[in-house]
């Protein structure tokens, strides 16, 4: 696909959002407050340790594009980071994950039942805010985003360990867990700009993409970085025994000696076996088929822009894009 001429990088795509995102880091700490302290210290600490917050900004830059200038954004863009933050906080748990953006998890420092409970603190408070702005359709998408995410978790956990896992179910976890609020998020911003159902489809095929995309991206890099630049620790998903994109593909084309020492680490799930699934990955070229795949669904979410008028706002849609592919953490 030709590179378009107007693709900003993510330093000029913060600074585009810059206002829009303090607004919502005031109302998230605002909307964060609670009489019971421990809610108050777990999620502060995990909506405090970083990120890029994705999801909400592609809210935020959607209605922006569509010349949406309402505050009403911040308060929907902050029902997506709750309910991704909840997602973290219960993935690390059932994960048992002891590290996050180079951060120790909130499960690791006040053990499971807080960050478990919290969670719930979290999905129930974005519930309160998105009754409060009483859009039935905002209710109704998101209602069944949250519920479509926690069948990609439960998807996701039958995998687990699970050697004979094959691209299309990797794919069908991926679009329920992690694309399904890309695509929300997206598609809440045509909402917000009443938009016409043509472009509010966009979005959501634009969301959807670049939620495989990113997601793809991720994986390679547990393969393909270090746990300094991370932020987690190197291996991770194969410690878990989860048969990610390279190693999927690399089991479908290593030698049969190969594949049975495969199918020993997957269903063991020890980080003992990286250095041998990384030389399998190797072999079998497993990392650029990913990048590949991950090329070609960033293309699609770019592709679905068109039905966008052109500014900065998405230009900054097609930046971030491009900046699934890029980045290193």
């Amino acid at each position: 696909m030709p590179a378009s001429p107007a693709a900003p990088d993510l330093k000029t795509i913060q600074a585009l959002t810059a206002p829009d995102m303090a607004a919502l880091d005031a109302l998230i700490r605002k909307r964060l407050d609670s009489d019971v302290v421990l809610i108050r210290q777990v999620a502060e600490y995990i909506i405090g340790a970083g990120g890029k917050r994705l999801r909400p900004m592609l809210l935020l830059l959607s209605a922006r594009a569509l010349g949406h200038g309402g505050a009403d954004v911040h308060q929907l863009a902050a029902v997506v980071e709750f309910i991704h933050t909840a997602t973290l906080l219960h993935d690390d748990v059932v994960d048992e994950s002891d590290l996050r953006r180079g951060h120790q998890t909130a499960n690791a420092v006040w053990g499971n039942a807080a960050s478990v409970l919290v969670g719930d603190f979290l999905y129930s408070r974005s519930f309160q805010l998105m009754v409060e702005l009483d859009r039935m359709p905002v209710m109704k998408l998101l209602a069944d985003t949250t519920n479509t995410i926690a069948e990609g978790e439960v998807l996701q956990l039958l995998h687990v360990h699970n050697p004979d896992t094959d691209e299309a179910a990797y794919l069908r976890v991926i679009e329920r867990k992690t694309a399904i609020l890309f695509a929300a998020a997206a598609e809440l911003g045509g909402h917000l700009a009443g938009a016409d159902a043509a472009t509010c489809t966009a979005l959501r095929g634009y969301g959807l993409n670049l939620g495989y995309a990113f997601q793809i991206a991720d994986d390679v890099l547990d393969y393909a970085s270090d746990a300094a630049t991370l932020g987690k620790n190197l291996g991770d998903d194969l410690a878990e025994g989860k048969a990610t994109l390279p190693l999927i593909h690399a089991m479908a084309h290593a030698d049969a000696d190969t594949r049975t020492a495969l199918r020993g680490i997957i269903e063991r799930g020890h980080r003992d076996g990286l250095a041998v699934a990384q030389a399998a990955i190797q072999r079998c070229a497993s990392l650029d088929y990913s990048r590949q795949r991950a090329q070609a669904y960033a293309d699609a979410a770019e592709n679905a822009l068109g039905a966008l008028p052109d500014t900065p706002f998405t230009d900054a849609l097609r930046g971030l894009a491009r900046y699934a592919l890029g980045r290193d953490h």
